[in-house]
C-alpha cells in the first residue's frame, strides 16, 4: 500500500504542464510547433498563478488549517513547493528555447537582438520605430510620482535604470511593451535567410531616442512581469444588474493582489529592490528569476514565415458519414442520431444546424447554453438571425467564464439589443453544460431537435480541441433539456431527469451507482470494466469509489489529459487501474464514460470532469448514447487512444511523465490514427452508398 492515497492536484497540474514542455523539447515535433508548445506552456502557467496559486496563497495567509482541503499538505508548504517546481521548469523552458533557436538557424531562420542589427536592418527598424512602435509606447518616469502606477498582469514591461551624468543621480522608469503590435518583428530577408527581432529588443535599440531629453551616462533595460490574483469579487448590490456587477469585478482584477513576480536575473540589485519595494511584493509572493524575455506565451503566435514544412500538416476536417451539409440537417436528424468528432470532422455541421433553425419557418424556439465563444462568433450571428426571423431565442450565457467575462458581456449586450432573452445563471453555480434544443411545429404538434456536447460552442477552439457533439431528435432526452432550462428559470425547484445526468443534483450519486454496478458484476464473476476519458480527475470521493472497484477486480482504464489525483497501479489499492495522458497536436478535451455492464455496455458523453466543482458546484450535463453505431464509434476511439504509444505518458505517484514504451509494437500515434479511423468510416459510407445506388438502378 502507498503512504498516500492521492496526488496533490496542483503538483499534478504542474506535471501536466511539464508534458506540454516535453512537446516543446521533442525533436520529432516540427520546429515552429515546438515554439507554439513553448507558448502554451507559458500561457498555462500564467493562468495557473492567476487562479490556483492565488487561491493557495490566500489559504496560506488565512491562518486556517488546509491539510484536509489539500489532501494532506499545508498551504504554506505547497506555496514553497510550487515555486521550486516552477523555477526548475522555467529554467528548463529557457534551455529548450535556446535549443530551438539553434535548430531554426539550420533552417535559415535567425533571431537577432539589439546588438546584432545590420545596416540594412537599421534602416528598416528606424522607420518601423518612428511609424509604428513609438506612437504605441507608454513610458513612465517613476521617481517623482506620488503613487506607483498599477502594472497590468497580462503585459510585459522593461524596467529602466538611468544614471545621470555629473550628479550620478539614478532615475527609474518603466516601458510597457505594446500588445497592439505583433511581438515578433519580421525583418527583410537576405540571401534566403529570414530574420526576426523581438519588439523588446527594438525598444532597447531605441532607448537613446526614447530618453533623449535626459543627460544620462548609462541606461539599462530589463524585463519584468507581474501576475495578479484573478479572483472575482461579485458586488452584492441588488440595484445593479448581473452585467454591471461582473463588469465592475473584471475591472477590479487589474488591481488584484500580486502573486508572482518574474524578472531578468541580470537586473541590477538596486533596480530589482526598487520595483519590489514600490510594488509591495514580499517573500510570501512567488519571486522567480528568469531570462531576458518573459511573456513567452506570445510564441503561440510566432509568424510561420511561409515555412509550412516546419509545421504539422493540416488534416482537412472530414464529413460525418451519412450527413450532408447541402441538404436539410434537421430532416436527417429526425431519422437518426449523428455524432460530430471535432476537429477530425467539420464543425460546420453545428453552425449549419443553427443557421437552418434560424431560417426554418416551422421552428418556433431555440434554447442554448453558452460558455466560451469565438472572437467573431458564428453561433451568435445565427442566434441573432433567428431572433430577427421571429423565433423565440433563449440564451443562458455564463458571465463568469474565467478570462472570457468581458467577451461574454459584450455578446450578452449585443444579444439583448436584438431581443434575445438572456439568462445569467444561478447564484453559486456556474453553468458549464453544452446543450441546445429547438422546437419545430410538425404535423400539428411540436417536435424537438437538439445537440449535446463535451465542448464549448466555439468554432475557433473546435479546430484544435477534441470534442464530441451528439445531434439528436430523441424526444425524451430533449424533454430533459427543456427541464434544465426550466431549472434556470425557477431554480428552487429540483427537477427529475429520466435520461440525462445533471449536476449539481444527480451526477455524484448516479456515477456511484454505475461504479457500484461494475463492482457487483466483478464480484459475481461477470464481465466488468470501466473506461473513462476526461480532462481532470481530482474528486477524492470518486477516486475512493474507483479504488473500491479496483479492489473488487474491476479493470479500469483512464485517459486523463490533465490533473490526475488518483494513484494507479498500487497493490492493495489500485492495482487494476491504469492511467495515461495524451498530449499532442490537438488538445484532448472530450469526456467519455464507458461501463461494461456484463456485456450490455453503457456509454455517456459529458461536459463534466470528475472534479468536485463539476460534480457539486456547476450545472453539468451527462448524456447517454442509445444509438449502437455511435456507441461503438466512441468505444473504438477510446480504444485507439488507449493504444497510443507515441504521445501517451503514464500517470504515476512519481510524477515523472514516463512515456508508454513501444517495445516490439509498431508506432501508433493516437490522434493520427483517430483521424484515419474517421476517414476510413467516411470512405466506407461512400462505397456503401455507391453499391446501394447501383442496386437501385
Amino acid at each position: 500500500m502507498s503512504k498516500y492515497k492521492y496526488i496533490d492536484r496542483e503538483k499534478s497540474w504542474l506535471t501536466f504542464n511539464e508534458r506540454v514542455l516535453q512537446e516543446a523539447a521533442d525533436d520529432s515535433v516540427p520546429l515552429l510547433d515546438r515554439l507554439r508548445f513553448l507558448g502554451i506552456f507559458s500561457n498555462n502557467l500564467d493562468e495557473f498563478f492567476r487562479v490556483r496559486f492565488a487561491a493557495i496563497r490566500r489559504l496560506s495567509l488565512s491562518g486556517l488549517s488546509s491539510e484536509k482541503i489539500l489532501g494532506g499538505i499545508s498551504a504554506q508548504l505547497l506555496v514553497k513547493d510550487i515555486t521550486e517546481i516552477v523555477i526548475q521548469q522555467q529554467s528548463e523552458s529557457l534551455q529548450i528555447l535556446k535549443n530551438i533557436e539553434v535548430k531554426l538557424e539550420t533552417e535559415n531562420i535567425f533571431m537577432v537582438n539589439e546588438n546584432d542589427i545590420s545596416d540594412e536592418q537599421e534602416e528598416f527598424l528606424k522607420d518601423f520605430f518612428i511609424q509604428k512602435l513609438s506612437p504605441e509606447l507608454i513610458t513612465i518616469i517613476l521617481n517623482d510620482l506620488a503613487e506607483f502606477p498599477v502594472l497590468k498582469d497580462t503585459v510585459g514591461y522593461l524596467a529602466i535604470k538611468l544614471v545621470m551624468k555629473n550628479t550620478l543621480e539614478v532615475r527609474y522608469a518603466v516601458i510597457e511593451i505594446p500588445k497592439t503590435i505583433n511581438r515578433f518583428v519580421v525583418l527583410p530577408s537576405k540571401n534566403e535567410k529570414q530574420y526576426i527581432i523581438l519588439l523588446d529588443d527594438v525598444i532597447r535599440h531605441n532607448l537613446s531616442n526614447i530618453f533623449n531629453i535626459f543627460d544620462y551616462e548609462s541606461v539599462s533595460a530589463h524585463m519584468i512581469k507581474i501576475t495578479r490574483d484573478a479572483q472575482l469579487d461579485i458586488d452584492s448590490d441588488l440595484s445593479k444588474s448581473m452585467i454591471e456587477k461582473i463588469t465592475s469585478s473584471v475591472k477590479d482584477r487589474r488591481i488584484g493582489e500580486p502573486v508572482r513576480f518574474i524578472y531578468d536575473q541580470l537586473i541590477e540589485k538596486d533596480t530589482l529592490e526598487f520595483f519590489l519595494d514600490k510594488m509591495h511584493i514580499v517573500s510570501t509572493d512567488s519571486i522567480i528569476p528568469g531570462g531576458k524575455y518573459h511573456n513567452r506565451r506570445d510564441y503561440m503566435n510566432f509568424p510561420n514565415l511561409g515555412r509550412f514544412d516546419l509545421l504539422y500538416a493540416n488534416n482537412v476536417p472530414l464529413p460525418i458519414p451519412g450527413l450532408s451539409l447541402e441538404g436539410s440537417i434537421l430532416e436527417k436528424i429526425s431519422k437518426k442520431d449523428y455524432l460530430l468528432n471535432a476537429p477530425y470532422q467539420s464543425y460546420s455541421y453545428l453552425t449549419k444546424f443553427l443557421r437552418e433553425a434560424a431560417l426554418d419557418p416551422k421552428v418556433t424556439t431555440i434554447k442554448i447554453t453558452l460558455y466560451r465563444l469565438a472572437k467573431n462568433s458564428q453561433i451568435i450571428s445565427s442566434l441573432i438571425s433567428a431572433a430577427k426571423n421571429g423565433k423565440k431565442v433563449t440564451v443562458q450565457i455564463e458571465l463568469q467564464a474565467r478570462f472570457d467575462e468581458a467577451t461574454n458581456i459584450s455578446y450578452a449586450e449585443q444579444m439583448q439589443t436584438e431581443g434575445i432573452e438572456l439568462i445569467f445563471g444561478i447564484k453559486g453555480l456556474k453553468v458549464h453544460s453544452k446543450i441546445c434544443v429547438i422546437e419545430r411545429f410538425e404535423n400539428q404538434k411540436i417536435k424537438r431537435y437538439g445537440f449535446i456536447s463535451t465542448g464549448n460552442f466555439n468554432e475557433s477552439t473546435a479546430k484544435v480541441y477534441t470534442d464530441v457533439t451528439l445531434f439528436t431528435s430523441h424526444q425524451k432526452i430533449l424533454k430533459d433539456i427543456v427541464r434544465i432550462f426550466e431549472f434556470f428559470d425557477i431554480n428552487y425547484r429540483v427537477h427529475r431527469y429520466k435520461h440525462l445526468i445533471v449536476s449539481p443534483h444527480y451526477t455524484r450519486t448516479r456515477f456511484y451507482k454505475l461504479i457500484d454496478r461494475e463492482i457487483a458484476h466483478a464480484l459475481e464473476g461477470k464481465k466488468a470494466g470501466i473506461k473513462l476519458k476526461m480532462n481532470s480527475l481530482s474528486d477524492f470521493d470518486i477516486i475512493d469509489k474507483l479504488y473500491d472497484a479496483s479492489k473488487a477486480g474491476v479493470k479500469i482504464q483512464l485517459q486523463v489529459r490533465g490533473i490526475c489525483s488518483l494513484i494507479p497501479g498500487i497493490v492493495g489499492m489500485s492495482e487494476n487501474i491504469e492511467a495515461i495522458s495524451i498530449v499532442d497536436n490537438y488538445l484532448e478535451h472530450s469526456r467519455v464514460y464507458i461501463f461494461e455492464n456484463n456485456g450490455d455496455t453503457v456509454v455517456y458523453i459529458s461536459s463534466a470532469d470528475f472534479m468536485t466543482r463539476n460534480i457539486d458546484g456547476r450545472v453539468e450535463v451527462t448524456c447517454p448514447i442509445y444509438d449502437n453505431d455511435i456507441k461503438n464509434e466512441l468505444i473504438d476511439t477510446f480504444d485507439i487512444g488507449w493504444k497510443g504509444n507515441v504521445k501517451a505518458r503514464f500517470h504515476s505517484q512519481n510524477l515523472d511523465n514516463k512515456y508508454r514504451m513501444r517495445g516490439e509494437n509498431p508506432i501508433f500515434r493516437a490522434q493520427l490514427e483517430t483521424y484515419n479511423y474517421h476517414k476510413e468510416r467516411y470512405n466506407s459510407s461512400l462505397e456503401n452508398n455507391t453499391i446501394e445506388n447501383t442496386k437501385s438502378n
